[in-house]
C-alpha cells in the first residue's frame, strides 16, 4: 500500500477519523488541565512550602541558640542524619548560583522574606554543593540552612510527563472503544449493503442496539426481505410466461403465422425464435430449485473433457486444456455440465481477441490439498475492474465491455448459483495480458 493511499484511507476511515478528532480533543484538553492546574495551585503550594522553609528555619534556630555549646555539634549531627537539614557557616567567599528555576519560586521568596527578613539569600548551589539553600541569622552571624530539592519541589517535570503519559494512554484505548462501539453498526451495515449490491443475500442485521441503529437495521432487513420477494417473484413470473411459450398451441399458432410470411422475413422470425427458446430456457433454468439429495461422487476430469470435446467441434473456438486427470467431487452432472458449457459460451461470445477470427480458451483443472480449483480464461477484451461483480447478478449483461450480443444476462449468474449450491466458491477477474478469467473452487472427493 502507497502512501497516498494510507492516507487515503485514514481520510476516509470513519472509525479512524473518529479515533483522531477524540485522541486531539482529549490531548487538548489534559493539556489545557495540566496548565490551568499548575497555574492555581502554584500560589497555596509557594505558601506552603514557604510556610515548611519558615517553620524549619525558626525551629533550627532556636534549638541552636538554647543548646549547650559543647552539645551543639552533636546537634548539627542529628539534624543532618535524622532530618536532612545541614547547617553551614556562611562565608564572603561562598560561590553561590542563583536559585532554582521554579514556578513558585518567586511567590516562595516572597512568603519567605516577609517573615525572616529582606536579607535572606536563596541558592541551588553553594560551593558546588547542590541542594536548596536559605540563610538565616543567629545573634549577627549568619548561617546556610540547605534542604534536599524533594522538600521544596515534590513533583518534577519527569513526574509529570510520566503521569501525563499514563493518562494519555488509558484516554486513547478509551477513544479507541469508543471509535469501535460508535463505528460497528456502521461497519455491519455497509458490509451487508455491498453484499447485496454484489446480488449476494447477507445475513439479517441484529434489531437491537439504540434507537437509531435498531431502526436503521430493521428497515434495511425489510427492503433485503421486499428485494428477495421482488427477485422470487419475477423469476416465478418468467418460468410461467417461459412455460406458456413453449406450449404445442402456442408453437402451433406461431407456425401458422410464419406460413403467411416472405421467406425473409419468416428466416428472421425463426432465427428470433431460437434465440427466444434458448433465452426461456435460462429463465426455466434460474428458476428451477437444485435437489443436493442427488449429488453423486463425479470424475471432473472427465466431464470436464467431455464437454471441451463438444464445444471444441465450433469453428471459432480453439480449446487449450491442462486438466489433473481423476480428480472428483459430489454433485449433480447435468448442473456441472452446464456450469462449463455456459462460461465457455460467455468466453465464445465475448473473449474474441481483437483481429482474429476464432476465440482461444485456456482451461486448467487442478488440486491443492482438499480443494479442487478450474479456471476457464479468454483473450479478449476484459471487463472494467468496477463492473466485475455485476457480471454475477440476474439480468445484467454488460455489452460494452464485452461486445454486442444478444441474451437474457443470466448465464453467469447460473454460474453462480450452481456453484453455490455445490458448496463451491466462484471469482471473477480479468487477466494479465488481457481477457476474462473465471476461477471456480469446489470440495474435493477422493
Amino acid at each position: 500500500m502507497t502512501t497516498a493511499n494510507r492516507l487515503a484511507w485514514l481520510k476516509s476511515g470513519l472509525l479512524w477519523r473518529t479515533f483522531f478528532m477524540l485522541a486531539f480533543l482529549i490531548t487538548v484538553s489534559m493539556v489545557a488541565w495540566v496548565a490551568s492546574f499548575r497555574i492555581v495551585e502554584r500560589g497555596p503550594r509557594a505558601q506552603q512550602v514557604a510556610a515548611q522553609i519558615i517553620s524549619i528555619v525558626t525551629i533550627t534556630r532556636a534549638a541552636l541558640t538554647h543548646s549547650a555549646p559543647d552539645l551543639r555539634r552533636e546537634l548539627l549531627f542529628d539534624l543532618a542524619s535524622n532530618e536532612g537539614i545541614r547547617i553551614y557557616p556562611l562565608e564572603d567567599t561562598d560561590q553561590i548560583d542563583p536559585p532554582p528555576d521554579s514556578t513558585i519560586m518567586p511567590d516562595l521568596e516572597h512568603e519567605v522574606r516577609a517573615r525572616l527578613g529582606n536579607q535572606t539569600r536563596f541558592s541551588s548551589k553553594v560551593n558546588d554543593i547542590g541542594g536548596f539553600w536559605v540563610s538565616f541569622k543567629i545573634d549577627g552571624d549568619e548561617y546556610w540552612l540547605m534542604l534536599d530539592l524533594d522538600r521544596v519541589d515534590r513533583s518534577s517535570g519527569v513526574q509529570w510527563l510520566q503521569w501525563a503519559g499514563i493518562a494519555l494512554v488509558l484516554s486513547l484505548l478509551g477513544a479507541m472503544f469508543i471509535s469501535t462501539l460508535i463505528n460497528q453498526p456502521l461497519s455491519r451495515l455497509t458490509a451487508a449493503t455491498r453484499a447485496v449490491a454484489k446480488g449476494l443475500h447477507p445475513d439479517p442485521l441484529p434489531e437491537t442496539g439504540p434507537t437509531e441503529i435498531e431502526e436503521a437495521n430493521r428497515s434495511f432487513n425489510q427492503m433485503v426481505n421486499d428485494l428477495q420477494r421482488i427477485e422470487s417473484d419475477r423469476a416465478i413470473i418468467l418460468a410461467g410466461i417461459s412455460h406458456d411459450l413453449r406450449t404445442p398451441l402456442a408453437r402451433m399458432l406461431l407456425e401458422v403465422e410464419m406460413a403467411n410470411l416472405p421467406d425473409d422475413a419468416r428466416n428472421g422470425m425463426q432465427s428470433d425464435l431460437a434465440q427466444m427458446d434458448g433465452i426461456i430456457g435460462q429463465f426455466l433454468h434460474y428458476a428451477k430449485p437444485t435437489d443436493t439429495s442427488t449429488f453423486e461422487k463425479i470424475n471432473m476430469s472427465e466431464l470436464i473433457e467431455n464437454v471441451v470435446q463438444t464445444a471444441s467441434r465450433q469453428s471459432d473456438i480453439r480449446i487449450q486444456t491442462h486438466i489433473a486427470p481423476n480428480l472428483h467431487t459430489m454433485g449433480d452432472v447435468t448442473e456441472l455440465s452446464r456450469v462449463f458449457n455456459n462460461l465457455i459460451e460467455n468466453s465464445r461470445r465475448y473473449g474474441k481477441k481483437e483481429g482474429d477470427d476464432f476465440t482461444v480458451i485456456d482451461i486448467d483443472c487442478s488440486s491443492r490439498q482438499d480443494k479442487l480449483l478450474i479456471s476457464i480464461a479468454d483473450h479478449g477484451p476484459g471487463v472494467p475492474e468496477g463492473e466485475i461483480d455485476r457480471l454475477l447478478r440476474p439480468f445484467t449483461r454488460l455489452d460494452i465491455a464485452r461486445g454486442q450480443a444478444n441474451g437474457s444476462g443470466l448465464g453467469l449468474a447460473i454460474v453462480s448459483r450452481i456453484v453455490k449450491q455445490h458448496g463451491g466458491k466462484l471469482r471473477v477477474s480479468n487477466r494479465e495480458g488481457g481477457g476474462l478469467v473465471t476461477q471456480i473452487e469446489l470440495q474435493l472427493k477422493t
